[in-house]
């Protein structure tokens, strides 16, 4: 019980202290990755650490993604053309 309560406590300060632009996809990846490695095996923090480097990468690349799609065909790169 002590481990669980002190995981949670450490948790819940990283998500407080992680900055609003930087934790974009972590928080949703952690919830999963973490119940995902607590379920495989005991692994909650790996699984949570994992799943928010994931999700981080995603939010990532699709943002990459939306801009490249708000600026239009013209803005291709000169290798694409």
């Amino acid at each position: 019980m002590k481990r669980t309560l002190l995981g949670a406590t450490i948790a819940l300060a990283a998500l407080t202290a992680a900055g609003g632009a930087e934790a974009k996809g972590c928080i949703k990846g952690a919830i999963v990755g973490g119940i995902a490695g607590h379920y495989a095996g005991h692994h909650g923090l790996v699984g949570a650490a994992a799943g928010c480097a994931i999700g981080r990468h995603r939010a990532n690349a699709r943002a990459r993604q939306m801009d490249q799609q708000q600026m239009g065909p013209q803005a291709r790169p000169v290798s694409a053309q």
